[in-house]
């Protein structure tokens, strides 16, 4: 999916896709393993009249395609806590989808450890087991005829991609890598973050269960939520709009400091 960008900051990790709303917080989005920007570009279109929204290019993939992938959640994170540094004077929320859950989680605890002023004011962390529990399916070390099968059962991938070798030759080495990345990851015993973090789901992921979500709790100082939505692992392309009404809840409270 190829969508014009507003803002691209110099690293090159950093997209804007939409006039950002004036006085609202920022939301850094992450994207899922083998994801690009693009994949919340009609998120940051329903949000941005309440926020300016961010997101991670990971390298490896669509303008970024000429960069080695990174194969490792903590480098993932060093990466972009330098990238939004010119952001530091802004109020930052999290928001990771799968892999992306991890690698912001990550970055969180970068920032409440770095400039005075940069601590994030909440995480939401979607569909993914909470960083104390590793959980390695082997997915990095599958063919591709494997990968695919995969990508085909989450659901997350234009069925038409599937059928394209010369796209799955492209698509899958990063795929491989950020499998790699978030399945040798696994956090420091006792990490937590001293902001909010909601943890958002699918009632059917097959692979997340609600208590692999209430498990993020453990990795918080603050207030802790599940919100269960309709659907798979990719929940939020079937139900965006649900999903954006509870964003907006959670950005209001997190920078009143409760959930509801």
């Amino acid at each position: 999916m190829s969508v014009a960008v507003r803002r691209q900051d110099r690293s090159g990790w950093i997209r804007q896709y939409h006039e950002p709303a004036a006085g609202g917080p920022t939301l850094v989005c992450f994207p899922h393993a083998g994801g690009s920007a693009a994949a919340y570009f009609r998120l940051s279109a329903e949000l941005s009249q309440a926020a300016e929204v961010l997101v991670v290019q990971y390298p490896g993939r669509q303008d970024r395609m000429g960069e080695a992938a990174v194969d490792d959640v903590r480098e993932l994170a060093d990466r972009v806590c330098e990238a939004l540094m010119p952001w530091r004077e802004r109020a930052l929320a999290l928001f990771g989808h799968s892999m992306g859950s991890v690698v912001a989680y990550e970055t969180g605890l970068r920032l409440q450890h770095g400039p005075v002023g940069m601590s994030p004011i909440g995480l939401i962390a979607s569909g993914r087991t909470a960083p104390s529990v590793r959980r390695d399916r082997g997915l990095h070390r599958k063919d591709d005829a494997g990968i695919i099968a995969e990508m085909a059962e989450l659901s997350g991938t234009d069925p038409a991609l599937l059928n394209d070798a010369e796209m799955l030759a492209v698509v899958i080495p990063p795929m491989r890598s950020d499998f790699r990345a978030v399945e040798t990851y696994q956090s420091d015993p006792g990490t937590r973050l001293r902001c909010p973090i909601t943890a958002y789901g699918g009632d059917v992921d097959p692979h997340v269960s609600h208590d692999d979500l209430v498990r993020w709790g453990e990795h918080t100082a603050s207030a802790f939520a599940t919100r269960l939505f309709p659907g798979g692992h990719f929940y939020l392309q079937q139900g965006l709009s649900e999903v954006v009404a509870a964003v907006r809840r959670d950005l209001d409270g997190f920078r009143a400091g409760h959930l509801e």
